[in-house]
């Protein structure tokens, strides 16, 4: 199976060890090992600590330990530890799951933009695709049901999703969930949900959906520890599906990572437990960036524009520079360090994919960078120099 270079990603390993302010960024700011245990009851710390440091270093479970299983279980309705597979972050479960349900031929409704990964692995299996394109409304993005309607075919056999939506900030509704999954259970397709934003809310705006898993056995919901815990770097995500899914998917992976690691299992765990602290801390930091953006979007409105997002973490930034988005991409990372993703990764070119969930002083400052970098582009535009 040949698939297609992974264009953001590409870019992303380009600039982001460089870019001192990263602003990009499609988690919220990472932890440290520190300040996740520090969220522990005083009570508890140190046998946690000390259970961390006595932690034997060999192979785990490969579903994921029966206590992370059951944590995460205890989050969806109706479901039970052997229904959930701990996997190396959300992009494995994905992968396994397009890898082990659908075949050559297999007609399949993607939405549009999305992470790439979520059409472009079902694209080199060999399915057929049909996009289902996300629209702007007034300045807003929004999923247009009645189009998903239209997609989908009696031999469709799966829908992928994604809600919040990566890089717009679309939103989907428990109602509109439900609308999805009843047209899915009528061909008898399935939906897979890659639910990575789960639990960021927007300060003050509307509640998320509940996950897709929820709604019946034809409902997959796919989970990570990356973004919303701020703990990309221990790799675990997991999916949540009937008990031949799982079966299925670990099949499969035993011929790719095997198992997850035992200590980001562990520290995964103490994430979980601890989430509703974690998730103040969040909305703390999306809140404050939130207000700033408000404030320099306000400012700088000859500059660009955005949609603020309905849930999660990121937007589409609209410059109004006539020049590629690679192009403003690759200057602002060259000559100001700040990464903000071009949209042409997404195929929405005049676009710069922001994220609100860096630390605050790193997102204030990147957004001052980026005003001084669109200033001098426009200067250069306008005087008629380097512009093509």
């Amino acid at each position: 199976m040949k698939v297609e270079t992974f264009t953001l990603e590409r870019w992303m390993s380009t600039w982001e060890t460089v870019a001192k302010f990263d602003i990009a960024e499609s988690g919220i700011h990472p932890l440290t090992t520190r300040e996740l245990l520090d969220f522990l009851p005083a009570d508890d710390r140190q046998a946690v600590e000390d259970k961390l440091l006595d932690l034997r270093l060999g192979y785990t479970e490969a579903r994921g330990t029966a206590r992370l299983r059951a944590d995460l279980a205890a989050t969806y309705n109706g479901v039970d530890p052997d229904q959930i597979l701990v996997t190396t972050g959300a992009i494995e479960a994905n992968y396994l799951l397009v890898n082990s349900l659908l075949e050559a031929g297999d007609h399949v409704v993607s939405v549009f933009p999305a992470y790439q990964q979520l059409y472009s692995v079902a694209k080199a299996i060999g399915c057929d695709i049909s996009l289902w394109n996300i629209v702007e409304d007034g300045g807003n993005f929004r999923f247009d049901l009645d189009e998903l309607e239209r997609l989908v075919k009696p031999e469709t056999k799966m829908i992928l999703i994604n809600t919040p939506n990566n890089p717009t900030g679309a939103l989907l509704s428990d109602d509109e969930l439900k609308r999805i999954y009843r047209l899915a259970e009528s061909v008898d397709a399935w939906v897979l949900s890659d639910e990575a934003y789960r639990w960021l809310d927007i300060p003050g705006g509307e509640p998320l959906a509940a996950p897709m898993r929820d709604l019946g056995p034809r409902a997959i919901s796919v989970g990570t520890f990356s973004k919303p815990f701020g703990l990309p770097g221990l790799r675990i995500g997991w999916l949540a599906a009937t008990e031949e899914i799982v079966k299925a998917c670990w099949s499969a992976r035993d011929y790719v990572s095997l198992a997850p690691g035992g200590l980001s299992d562990f520290l995964a765990s103490v994430a979980l437990r601890e989430r509703e602290k974690i998730m103040k801390r969040n909305q703390d930091i999306m809140r404050q960036n939130l207000d700033y953006a408000e404030g320099w979007f306000a400012k700088h409105s000859e500059l660009a524009s955005w949609n603020v997002p309905r849930g999660g973490l990121l937007a589409l930034m609209k410059y109004n520079v006539d020049l590629p988005s690679d192009r403003v991409a690759n200057t602002l990372a060259q000559d100001y360090s700040v990464m903000l993703a071009p949209g042409s990764t997404f195929g929405y070119e005049g676009n710069l994919r922001i994220g609100i969930g860096q630390a605050p002083d790193i997102f204030a400052e990147g957004l001052e960078r980026t005003a001084q970098c669109l200033e001098r582009l426009t200067l250069q535009q306008t005087a008629g120099v380097g512009s093509r």
